[in-house]
């Protein structure tokens, strides 16, 4: 008996995103990512990426087209369960970290499951988990400002992962570090992705984009190139 094939975990189709005055933000895009995937979504301020992020992330809607995450059109979706869909599909990183000052790091991480409905202790063992998978099992204690930058980011990236989401979003997950620290995050997102997560790297740097296997270069509201290892896919 042969298996039931898993739906993408991003699927897109024809989507619009229009703001006031007209402005299309996004203009007809077409995206796929499937389960496993490591895919850079590139591009220069103001080509839409931003957008597409929100998009994807359902934090936004588009105007027209369709959405689709882990299966699930998110036009079918009240705004209660479309955040409930977030809370459990995607997890997300970002530039500033956004960890809670006055709370622990195994604190900031066990916050990433607040409505997963799991009991306090066993938020908390699955915490100590993550900060393991990102190598600060040792910081689990220490507070943000005891932390550095790249320690930080390796915080929100265990706070993204706990709750095992079917996509996680970084959006230019080591603009805010020095090189050394946006290196170890980057091995980090690889080897995440090599344990089987599915994640999308939102960035306008192009030496990030370079070291992702899949790239879909955004320009103008529209995909314009989507290559994978150096090969443009049709």
């Amino acid at each position: 008996m042969t298996g039931i094939a898993r739906p993408p975990v991003v699927e897109l189709t024809g989507v619009v995103k229009r703001y006031a005055g007209g402005v299309r933000a996004l203009d007809g895009i077409d995206l796929t990512v499937r389960a496993g995937e490591l895919v850079g979504i590139v591009g220069p301020s103001g080509s839409g990426k931003s957008t597409l992020l929100h998009i994807v992330g359902t934090l936004d809607r588009p105007t027209t087209g369709t959405v689709k995450i882990a299966g699930h059109d998110i036009a079918a979706l009240s705004d209660r369960r479309l955040s409930a869909l977030r809370a459990r599909h995607i997890g997300f990183v970002f530039q500033a970290f956004h960890l809670a000052s006055g709370m622990t790091a195994v604190e900031n991480v066990a916050e990433g499951l607040l409505y997963s409905g799991l009991p306090r202790a066993r938020r908390r063992r699955l915490a100590d988990e993550a900060l393991g998978r990102v190598g600060l099992a040792d910081r689990r204690r220490h507070r943000p400002h005891e932390l550095s930058g790249g320690q930080k980011q390796r915080v929100a990236i265990a706070r993204a992962v706990v709750g095992q989401p079917d996509l996680l979003l970084a959006d230019e997950p080591t603009g805010a570090l020095d090189s050394t620290s946006g290196e170890t995050v980057m091995e980090l997102l690889h080897t995440l992705n090599a344990e089987g997560s599915t994640i999308a790297v939102i960035t306008h740097d192009t030496e990030v984009a370079d070291r992702l296997p899949r790239q879909v270069r955004i320009r103008d509201g529209r995909v314009v190139a989507d290559t994978t290892l150096g090969k443009v896919v049709a």
